[in-house]
Protein backbone atom coordinates (compact mmCIF):
# COMPACT_ATOMS: atom_id res chain seq x y z
CA UNK A 1 0.00 0.00 0.00
CA UNK A 2 1.20 3.48 -0.86
CA UNK A 3 2.24 5.56 2.03
CA UNK A 4 -0.37 8.17 1.14
CA UNK A 5 -3.36 5.40 0.93
CA UNK A 6 -1.64 4.13 4.36
CA UNK A 7 -2.19 7.42 6.23
CA UNK A 8 -5.45 8.36 4.43
CA UNK A 9 -6.62 4.69 6.23
CA UNK A 10 -4.90 5.67 9.74
CA UNK A 11 -6.71 8.55 9.62
CA UNK A 12 -10.09 6.78 8.76
CA UNK A 13 -9.80 4.23 11.33
CA UNK A 14 -8.67 7.12 14.02
CA UNK A 15 -11.73 9.20 13.28
CA UNK A 16 -13.86 5.92 13.11
CA UNK A 17 -12.66 5.01 16.32
CA UNK A 18 -12.85 8.72 18.40
CA UNK A 19 -16.37 8.45 17.40
CA UNK A 20 -17.50 5.71 19.29
CA UNK A 21 -18.08 6.08 22.73
CA UNK A 22 -15.01 4.22 25.11
CA UNK A 23 -15.37 0.88 26.15
CA UNK A 24 -15.08 1.74 29.69
CA UNK A 25 -18.66 3.59 29.34
CA UNK A 26 -20.72 0.64 27.87
CA UNK A 27 -21.33 -1.19 31.69
CA UNK A 28 -23.14 2.57 32.83
CA UNK A 29 -25.18 3.17 29.74
CA UNK A 30 -27.69 0.31 31.46
CA UNK A 31 -27.21 2.24 34.88
CA UNK A 32 -28.07 5.43 33.50
CA UNK A 33 -31.01 4.41 31.59
CA UNK A 34 -32.58 2.86 35.10
CA UNK A 35 -31.80 5.80 37.00
CA UNK A 36 -33.07 8.55 34.22
CA UNK A 37 -36.59 5.77 34.11
CA UNK A 38 -36.72 5.30 38.05
CA UNK A 39 -36.63 9.71 38.03
CA UNK A 40 -39.24 10.06 35.12
CA UNK A 41 -41.46 7.95 36.77
CA UNK A 42 -42.82 9.67 39.31
CA UNK A 43 -42.72 13.25 40.35
CA UNK A 44 -41.51 13.09 43.87
CA UNK A 45 -38.42 15.51 43.25
CA UNK A 46 -40.91 17.93 43.22
CA UNK A 47 -43.26 16.92 45.87
CA UNK A 48 -40.09 16.95 48.08
CA UNK A 49 -39.49 20.71 46.83
CA UNK A 50 -42.94 21.64 47.28
CA UNK A 51 -43.01 20.40 51.06
CA UNK A 52 -39.54 22.15 51.86
CA UNK A 53 -40.88 25.58 50.34
CA UNK A 54 -44.47 25.28 51.25
CA UNK A 55 -43.55 24.93 55.02
CA UNK A 56 -40.49 26.87 55.72
CA UNK A 57 -41.14 29.56 52.84
CA UNK A 58 -38.08 32.23 52.94
CA UNK A 59 -34.79 30.71 54.58
CA UNK A 60 -33.16 33.77 55.34
CA UNK A 61 -29.76 32.93 57.61
CA UNK A 62 -30.21 33.44 61.12
CA UNK A 63 -34.06 33.29 61.06
CA UNK A 64 -36.15 30.50 62.96
CA UNK A 65 -37.08 29.07 59.30
CA UNK A 66 -33.66 27.87 58.16
CA UNK A 67 -33.30 26.30 61.02
CA UNK A 68 -36.23 24.49 61.12
CA UNK A 69 -35.83 23.34 57.36
CA UNK A 70 -32.66 22.29 58.46
CA UNK A 71 -33.52 19.83 61.34
CA UNK A 72 -36.20 18.83 58.59
CA UNK A 73 -33.58 17.73 56.64
CA UNK A 74 -31.87 16.05 58.35
CA UNK A 75 -34.39 13.94 59.65
CA UNK A 76 -35.99 13.30 56.11
CA UNK A 77 -32.28 12.15 55.11
CA UNK A 78 -32.04 9.53 57.98
CA UNK A 79 -36.05 8.52 56.62
CA UNK A 80 -34.21 7.83 53.43
CA UNK A 81 -31.84 5.47 54.53
CA UNK A 82 -28.33 7.56 54.02
CA UNK A 83 -25.39 7.20 55.92
CA UNK A 84 -23.63 9.45 58.45
CA UNK A 85 -26.37 12.26 58.31
CA UNK A 86 -25.42 15.01 60.71
CA UNK A 87 -25.70 18.66 60.96
CA UNK A 88 -22.08 21.01 61.03
CA UNK A 89 -21.82 23.94 63.21
CA UNK A 90 -21.32 27.28 61.35
CA UNK A 91 -21.68 30.72 63.20
CA UNK A 92 -23.87 33.11 60.33
CA UNK A 93 -24.94 36.59 60.22
CA UNK A 94 -28.47 37.83 61.35
CA UNK A 95 -29.88 40.69 58.59
CA UNK A 96 -33.23 41.67 59.38
CA UNK A 97 -34.47 43.52 56.83
CA UNK A 98 -37.06 45.69 58.58
CA UNK A 99 -40.18 47.53 57.45
CA UNK A 100 -39.10 49.75 53.93
CA UNK A 101 -40.71 51.66 51.38
CA UNK A 102 -40.05 54.14 48.90
CA UNK A 103 -42.25 56.83 47.54
CA UNK A 104 -42.44 59.10 45.07
CA UNK A 105 -42.60 62.36 46.12
CA UNK A 106 -42.14 64.86 42.92
CA UNK A 107 -43.77 64.98 40.00
CA UNK A 108 -46.43 62.96 41.28
CA UNK A 109 -46.88 61.12 44.64
CA UNK A 110 -46.98 57.22 44.29
CA UNK A 111 -45.98 54.74 46.21
CA UNK A 112 -43.33 51.90 44.39
CA UNK A 113 -42.05 48.46 45.15
CA UNK A 114 -38.39 48.22 46.71
CA UNK A 115 -36.04 45.52 48.15
CA UNK A 116 -33.65 46.88 50.25
CA UNK A 117 -30.43 45.10 49.17
CA UNK A 118 -28.73 42.32 51.88
CA UNK A 119 -26.62 43.39 54.41
CA UNK A 120 -27.86 47.47 53.70
CA UNK A 121 -27.61 49.73 56.76
CA UNK A 122 -31.30 51.50 57.40
CA UNK A 123 -32.04 55.17 56.96
CA UNK A 124 -32.83 57.27 60.18
CA UNK A 125 -35.99 56.73 61.67
CA UNK A 126 -38.92 57.65 59.97
CA UNK A 127 -36.74 57.75 56.69
CA UNK A 128 -36.10 60.97 54.52
CA UNK A 129 -36.93 62.64 51.85
CA UNK A 130 -33.95 63.51 48.92
CA UNK A 131 -33.81 64.23 44.76
CA UNK A 132 -33.04 61.29 42.99
CA UNK A 133 -29.99 61.50 40.65
CA UNK A 134 -30.07 58.80 37.47
CA UNK A 135 -27.01 57.42 36.29
CA UNK A 136 -26.70 54.58 33.83
CA UNK A 137 -22.81 53.60 34.46
CA UNK A 138 -20.11 54.59 37.03
CA UNK A 139 -18.64 56.67 34.95
CA UNK A 140 -21.52 58.98 34.11
CA UNK A 141 -21.38 59.27 38.24
CA UNK A 142 -18.04 60.41 38.35
CA UNK A 143 -18.77 63.21 36.13
CA UNK A 144 -21.82 64.35 37.81
CA UNK A 145 -20.04 64.14 41.72
CA UNK A 146 -21.18 67.63 42.17
CA UNK A 147 -24.76 67.08 41.27
CA UNK A 148 -25.09 63.82 43.21
CA UNK A 149 -23.64 65.28 47.02
CA UNK A 150 -26.28 64.97 49.11
CA UNK A 151 -29.09 63.15 46.77
CA UNK A 152 -29.71 59.89 46.11
CA UNK A 153 -28.08 58.01 43.05
CA UNK A 154 -29.98 55.89 40.87
CA UNK A 155 -27.87 53.59 39.01
CA UNK A 156 -30.48 52.73 36.02
CA UNK A 157 -27.60 50.17 34.40
CA UNK A 158 -29.49 47.88 31.69
CA UNK A 159 -29.16 43.90 32.50
CA UNK A 160 -26.41 42.19 30.08
CA UNK A 161 -25.37 39.84 31.86
CA UNK A 162 -25.33 38.30 35.61
CA UNK A 163 -21.44 38.87 36.18
CA UNK A 164 -21.71 42.26 33.78
CA UNK A 165 -24.02 44.04 35.57
CA UNK A 166 -24.28 42.59 39.29
CA UNK A 167 -21.46 44.97 39.72
CA UNK A 168 -24.17 47.80 40.49
CA UNK A 169 -25.37 45.82 43.45
CA UNK A 170 -22.40 44.63 45.06
CA UNK A 171 -20.12 47.71 44.99
CA UNK A 172 -22.23 50.81 43.48
CA UNK A 173 -23.24 51.86 47.37
CA UNK A 174 -19.94 52.32 48.57
CA UNK A 175 -18.79 54.05 45.27
CA UNK A 176 -22.01 56.67 45.24
CA UNK A 177 -21.07 56.67 49.35
CA UNK A 178 -17.69 58.59 47.85
CA UNK A 179 -18.79 61.40 46.42
CA UNK A 180 -21.52 61.84 48.31
CA UNK A 181 -24.54 59.83 47.77
CA UNK A 182 -26.69 59.70 50.83
CA UNK A 183 -28.46 56.21 49.85
CA UNK A 184 -28.12 54.14 46.74
CA UNK A 185 -31.13 52.64 44.28
CA UNK A 186 -30.33 49.89 41.99
CA UNK A 187 -32.06 48.95 38.72
CA UNK A 188 -32.84 45.02 39.74
CA UNK A 189 -30.10 42.42 38.35
CA UNK A 190 -32.38 40.89 35.92
CA UNK A 191 -34.03 40.57 32.58
CA UNK A 192 -37.42 43.25 32.66
CA UNK A 193 -39.80 40.90 34.21
CA UNK A 194 -43.50 42.32 36.04
CA UNK A 195 -41.90 44.81 37.56
CA UNK A 196 -40.55 42.83 40.01
CA UNK A 197 -37.63 44.38 42.26
CA UNK A 198 -34.26 41.98 42.60
CA UNK A 199 -32.70 42.18 46.06
CA UNK A 200 -29.23 40.41 46.98
CA UNK A 201 -26.26 41.52 48.98
CA UNK A 202 -24.01 44.55 48.48
CA UNK A 203 -20.79 44.58 49.85
CA UNK A 204 -19.59 47.86 52.04
CA UNK A 205 -15.94 49.07 51.63
CA UNK A 206 -13.89 50.65 54.46
CA UNK A 207 -12.84 53.59 53.14
CA UNK A 208 -16.58 54.58 52.62
CA UNK A 209 -19.40 55.68 54.76
CA UNK A 210 -22.19 52.87 54.55
CA UNK A 211 -25.50 53.77 52.93
CA UNK A 212 -29.17 52.74 52.80
CA UNK A 213 -28.98 50.32 49.43
CA UNK A 214 -32.01 49.35 48.13
CA UNK A 215 -33.26 48.06 44.15
CA UNK A 216 -36.04 48.52 42.10
CA UNK A 217 -38.11 47.10 38.89
CA UNK A 218 -36.29 47.70 35.64
CA UNK A 219 -40.00 49.21 35.09
CA UNK A 220 -39.38 51.98 37.68
CA UNK A 221 -35.88 52.63 36.81
CA UNK A 222 -36.68 53.51 33.41
CA UNK A 223 -39.33 55.74 34.09
CA UNK A 224 -37.16 57.54 36.63
CA UNK A 225 -34.70 57.48 33.54
CA UNK A 226 -37.60 59.48 31.15
CA UNK A 227 -38.13 61.67 34.07
CA UNK A 228 -34.86 62.87 34.07
CA UNK A 229 -34.61 62.93 30.52
CA UNK A 230 -37.05 65.54 30.46
CA UNK A 231 -35.23 67.65 32.88
CA UNK A 232 -37.90 66.99 35.56
CA UNK A 233 -37.23 66.87 39.24
CA UNK A 234 -37.49 63.52 40.92
CA UNK A 235 -37.98 63.22 44.94
CA UNK A 236 -38.72 60.16 46.67
CA UNK A 237 -38.98 59.45 50.31
CA UNK A 238 -37.13 56.12 51.69
CA UNK A 239 -37.57 54.23 55.03
CA UNK A 240 -35.52 51.24 56.04
CA UNK A 241 -35.49 49.87 59.17
CA UNK A 242 -32.53 47.49 58.20
CA UNK A 243 -29.77 46.42 60.16
CA UNK A 244 -27.70 43.49 61.71
CA UNK A 245 -27.94 41.99 65.01
CA UNK A 246 -25.62 39.13 66.87
CA UNK A 247 -24.21 36.09 64.71
CA UNK A 248 -26.58 33.22 64.80
CA UNK A 249 -25.77 29.48 65.10
CA UNK A 250 -26.57 27.39 61.88
CA UNK A 251 -25.82 24.20 60.07
CA UNK A 252 -24.65 22.46 56.80
CA UNK A 253 -26.66 19.16 56.68
CA UNK A 254 -24.53 15.98 55.43
CA UNK A 255 -25.92 13.22 54.04
CA UNK A 256 -23.85 10.03 52.82
CA UNK A 257 -24.17 6.83 50.26
CA UNK A 258 -20.97 5.00 51.56
CA UNK A 259 -18.50 3.90 48.83
CA UNK A 260 -18.13 0.11 48.71
CA UNK A 261 -14.74 0.22 47.85
CA UNK A 262 -13.07 3.37 48.58
CA UNK A 263 -14.60 4.82 51.18
CA UNK A 264 -12.27 7.08 52.08
CA UNK A 265 -12.98 9.04 48.61
CA UNK A 266 -15.54 11.68 48.55
CA UNK A 267 -17.67 13.09 45.73
CA UNK A 268 -19.24 15.84 46.94
CA UNK A 269 -22.80 17.32 45.65
CA UNK A 270 -24.95 19.94 46.89
CA UNK A 271 -26.45 23.62 47.04
CA UNK A 272 -27.67 25.98 49.42
CA UNK A 273 -30.81 25.95 51.61
CA UNK A 274 -30.74 29.21 53.43
CA UNK A 275 -32.70 32.24 50.45
CA UNK A 276 -33.50 35.58 50.60
CA UNK A 277 -36.13 36.64 52.52
CA UNK A 278 -38.63 37.30 49.30
CA UNK A 279 -40.39 34.74 47.45
CA UNK A 280 -39.89 30.87 48.78
CA UNK A 281 -36.12 30.45 47.73
CA UNK A 282 -37.46 27.42 45.15
CA UNK A 283 -35.02 28.18 42.13
CA UNK A 284 -32.26 29.78 44.35
CA UNK A 285 -31.46 27.49 45.74
CA UNK A 286 -33.65 24.60 47.27
CA UNK A 287 -34.22 23.20 44.12
CA UNK A 288 -30.30 22.58 44.04
CA UNK A 289 -30.55 21.13 47.61
CA UNK A 290 -33.59 18.83 46.06
CA UNK A 291 -32.54 17.51 42.83
CA UNK A 292 -28.45 16.75 44.43
CA UNK A 293 -30.17 14.89 47.55
CA UNK A 294 -32.63 13.23 45.19
CA UNK A 295 -29.70 12.32 42.90
CA UNK A 296 -28.74 9.54 46.43
CA UNK A 297 -32.35 8.90 46.75
CA UNK A 298 -32.22 7.23 43.53
CA UNK A 299 -29.11 5.12 43.82
CA UNK A 300 -30.11 4.08 47.21
CA UNK A 301 -33.66 3.28 45.61
CA UNK A 302 -32.29 1.42 42.98
CA UNK A 303 -29.65 -0.21 44.92
CA UNK A 304 -26.75 1.42 43.70
CA UNK A 305 -24.00 1.55 45.68
CA UNK A 306 -20.31 2.66 43.66
CA UNK A 307 -17.11 2.46 44.60
CA UNK A 308 -16.53 5.78 46.46
CA UNK A 309 -18.41 7.85 48.61
CA UNK A 310 -20.82 10.04 47.89
CA UNK A 311 -21.87 13.11 50.02
CA UNK A 312 -24.42 15.25 49.61
CA UNK A 313 -23.97 18.81 51.55
CA UNK A 314 -27.12 21.34 52.08
CA UNK A 315 -25.03 24.37 52.77
CA UNK A 316 -25.81 27.27 55.11
CA UNK A 317 -25.34 31.20 54.41
CA UNK A 318 -24.67 31.39 50.57
CA UNK A 319 -26.33 34.36 50.37
CA UNK A 320 -24.89 36.71 52.60
CA UNK A 321 -21.80 35.41 53.86
CA UNK A 322 -20.52 32.30 52.16
CA UNK A 323 -19.90 30.97 55.55
CA UNK A 324 -21.18 27.35 54.71
CA UNK A 325 -19.29 27.06 51.74
CA UNK A 326 -15.82 28.12 53.98
CA UNK A 327 -17.31 26.38 56.80
CA UNK A 328 -17.25 23.10 54.83
CA UNK A 329 -13.72 23.40 54.02
CA UNK A 330 -12.73 24.44 57.43
CA UNK A 331 -14.73 21.45 58.96
CA UNK A 332 -13.02 18.86 56.24
CA UNK A 333 -9.62 20.27 56.14
CA UNK A 334 -7.66 16.85 56.73
CA UNK A 335 -9.64 14.89 54.70
CA UNK A 336 -9.85 17.72 51.34
CA UNK A 337 -7.14 15.47 49.77
CA UNK A 338 -9.50 12.50 49.28
CA UNK A 339 -12.12 14.97 47.84
CA UNK A 340 -12.23 13.44 44.14
CA UNK A 341 -14.75 15.95 42.68
CA UNK A 342 -17.36 18.87 44.19
CA UNK A 343 -20.79 19.40 42.04
CA UNK A 344 -22.91 22.98 42.99
CA UNK A 345 -26.17 23.33 41.55
CA UNK A 346 -27.66 26.57 41.91
CA UNK A 347 -28.53 27.97 38.86
CA UNK A 348 -32.39 27.12 38.41
CA UNK A 349 -33.46 23.25 37.47
CA UNK A 350 -35.34 24.34 34.42
CA UNK A 351 -34.80 22.43 31.34
CA UNK A 352 -31.06 20.73 31.79
CA UNK A 353 -28.73 22.69 30.06
CA UNK A 354 -25.46 20.37 31.16
CA UNK A 355 -22.51 20.90 33.17
CA UNK A 356 -19.58 23.41 33.62
CA UNK A 357 -16.50 22.03 34.49
CA UNK A 358 -13.34 23.55 35.50
CA UNK A 359 -10.37 20.65 35.86
CA UNK A 360 -7.55 18.75 33.70
CA UNK A 361 -8.57 18.15 29.75
CA UNK A 362 -8.29 14.28 30.25
CA UNK A 363 -10.71 14.58 33.19
CA UNK A 364 -13.03 16.88 31.06
CA UNK A 365 -13.11 14.15 28.40
CA UNK A 366 -13.77 11.66 31.12
CA UNK A 367 -16.78 13.82 31.94
CA UNK A 368 -17.99 14.04 28.76
CA UNK A 369 -18.02 10.35 27.83
CA UNK A 370 -20.34 9.96 30.98
CA UNK A 371 -22.28 13.05 29.59
CA UNK A 372 -23.09 10.97 26.54
CA UNK A 373 -25.37 9.01 28.35
CA UNK A 374 -27.36 11.78 29.04
CA UNK A 375 -28.41 13.08 25.57
CA UNK A 376 -32.37 11.96 25.85
CA UNK A 377 -32.67 14.09 28.31
CA UNK A 378 -30.57 17.16 26.67
CA UNK A 379 -28.09 17.31 30.03
CA UNK A 380 -25.20 16.51 27.26
CA UNK A 381 -23.29 19.17 26.91
CA UNK A 382 -20.06 20.17 29.04
CA UNK A 383 -19.17 23.41 29.15
CA UNK A 384 -15.94 25.30 30.56
CA UNK A 385 -16.01 26.48 34.19
CA UNK A 386 -17.56 24.39 37.33
CA UNK A 387 -18.00 25.56 40.59
CA UNK A 388 -19.80 27.69 43.09
CA UNK A 389 -19.50 29.79 45.93
CA UNK A 390 -20.43 27.02 48.25
CA UNK A 391 -18.11 24.08 46.81
CA UNK A 392 -14.95 26.36 45.52
CA UNK A 393 -13.78 27.20 48.84
CA UNK A 394 -13.16 23.22 49.44
CA UNK A 395 -12.52 22.12 45.79
CA UNK A 396 -9.99 24.74 45.88
CA UNK A 397 -7.92 23.82 48.56
CA UNK A 398 -8.43 19.88 47.90
CA UNK A 399 -7.66 20.85 44.21
CA UNK A 400 -10.09 18.79 43.18
CA UNK A 401 -12.19 19.09 39.79
CA UNK A 402 -15.16 21.25 39.69
CA UNK A 403 -18.49 21.12 38.60
CA UNK A 404 -21.58 23.00 38.04
CA UNK A 405 -25.22 21.78 37.02
CA UNK A 406 -27.05 23.76 34.32
CA UNK A 407 -30.40 24.70 33.87
CA UNK A 408 -30.74 28.12 34.03
CA UNK A 409 -33.24 29.15 31.40
CA UNK A 410 -35.65 31.75 33.68
CA UNK A 411 -33.18 32.26 35.99
CA UNK A 412 -32.38 35.61 36.67
CA UNK A 413 -35.78 37.23 35.93
CA UNK A 414 -37.03 35.30 39.30
CA UNK A 415 -33.80 35.50 41.24
CA UNK A 416 -33.80 37.33 44.32
CA UNK A 417 -37.49 38.01 44.08
CA UNK A 418 -41.04 37.35 45.36
CA UNK A 419 -41.79 35.55 41.99
CA UNK A 420 -38.87 32.64 42.60
CA UNK A 421 -41.97 30.08 43.73
CA UNK A 422 -41.52 26.37 43.41
CA UNK A 423 -44.67 27.42 39.87
CA UNK A 424 -41.68 27.95 37.81
CA UNK A 425 -40.28 24.64 37.91
CA UNK A 426 -42.49 21.39 36.83
CA UNK A 427 -42.49 17.98 38.29
CA UNK A 428 -40.57 16.96 34.49
CA UNK A 429 -37.80 19.31 35.14
CA UNK A 430 -37.17 18.38 38.55
CA UNK A 431 -36.95 14.16 37.84
CA UNK A 432 -34.81 15.29 34.67
CA UNK A 433 -32.64 17.19 36.70
CA UNK A 434 -31.99 14.93 39.74
CA UNK A 435 -31.41 12.12 36.99
CA UNK A 436 -28.72 14.05 35.35
CA UNK A 437 -26.84 15.12 38.17
CA UNK A 438 -27.20 11.18 39.36
CA UNK A 439 -25.88 9.50 36.24
CA UNK A 440 -23.30 12.00 36.68
CA UNK A 441 -22.19 11.23 39.98
CA UNK A 442 -22.68 7.54 39.98
CA UNK A 443 -20.17 7.48 37.26
CA UNK A 444 -17.68 9.26 38.55
CA UNK A 445 -17.98 7.97 42.10
CA UNK A 446 -17.58 4.15 40.43
CA UNK A 447 -14.93 4.39 38.01
CA UNK A 448 -12.06 2.44 38.34
CA UNK A 449 -9.84 5.10 38.72
CA UNK A 450 -10.21 8.47 40.25
CA UNK A 451 -11.32 11.33 37.78
CA UNK A 452 -8.08 13.61 37.24
CA UNK A 453 -5.34 11.07 37.80
CA UNK A 454 -6.72 9.38 33.51
CA UNK A 455 -3.63 8.71 31.42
Amino acid sequence: MKRTALVAALVALSASLSAQAPNWIDPYKPIAQRIIAAAQADDFAWRRLAELTDTFGPRLSGSDNLERAIDWAVDTMKKDGFDNVHKEPVMVPKWVRGNESLDLVEPVRQTLPLLGLGNSVGTPYGGFESDVIVVKNFDEMEKRAAEIKGKIVLFNAEFVSYGATNVYRTSGPSRAAKVGAIAALVRSIGPTGLRTPHTGATVYTDDAPKIPAAAIPAEDANRFQRLADRGLKIRVRLSMQAHFEADSQSYNVVGEIRGRELPNEVIVVGGHLDSWDPGAGASDDAGGCVVTWEALRLMKKLGLQPRRTVRVVLFTNEENGSRGGNGYRDAHTAELPNHVMLLESDGGIFDPEGFGFTGPEKAKATVVSIAGLLKSIGADPVRDGGGGADVSPAGTVAKAPLMSHLAEANYFQIHHTPADTIERISPKQASNNAAAIAVMVYVIADLPWRLGTEK
